[in-house]
């Protein structure tokens, strides 16, 4: 049986039945507040939350209710006022998490470019390393993608001569490449 909330507010003024009374305030008003907050938060778990906060500030704050208005919109008031603040909650972690994955984005992204930018300037270094034979046939066939019969043309060297040396040259570099670069692969 609920009670009325003349009976409740008896029931929690007097400190032998505060507990008794808090429960009738819970059976009564729950159903209503719950609904109310369900309609601001949506989440199921959550508004069970912030209804179990309503009533937790509800027996906090007892002795502050002037009853100048009913109980149940005094309660009302105090759910509307922990719904706010868990959607308040809510936006600032969505923030936070909007902001977090753009930084992230960001992060990776200028990493991205400057491990880019330095693997680059680490490959032309490493060519200009590269004995003349080796620099020229590896310039060919890796920037100008040239066959190797053409490059043989061109230098005036065998086939078999520009594959060797444009195995050495790729091996140089790759070894230059990793002995020289700040972080890992």
């Amino acid at each position: 049986m609920k009670l009325n909330d003349d009976d409740i507010l008896k029931l929690m003024l007097q400190p032998k039945t505060v507990e008794k009374g808090l429960r009738a305030l819970m059976d009564t008003h729950q159903s209503r507040l719950y609904w109310h907050i369900r309609r601001l938060i949506v989440d199921h778990d959550l508004a069970q939350d912030v209804l179990q906060e309503t009533f937790i500030k509800a027996y906090q704050n007892f002795h502050q209710f002037k009853q100048d208005s009913k109980l149940y919109t005094w309660l009302y008031r105090i759910a509307t006022n922990e719904a706010l603040q868990q959607l308040n909650k809510m936006k600032k972690m969505k923030k936070a998490d909007e902001d977090a994955d753009y930084y992230m984005q960001n992060l990776v992204a200028d990493n991205a470019e400057k491990d880019a930018d330095e693997i680059q300037l680490l490959l032309q270094k490493a060519i200009q390393s590269l004995p003349e034979k080796q620099k020229l046939v590896f310039t060919m066939r890796y920037y100008d993608d040239l066959p190797y019969e053409e490059i043989s043309k061109i230098v005036d060297m065998s086939v078999g001569t520009l594959k060797t040396n444009y195995h050495y040259a790729k091996e140089k570099i790759e070894t230059f490449i990793k002995d020289n670069y700040s972080s890992e692969f």
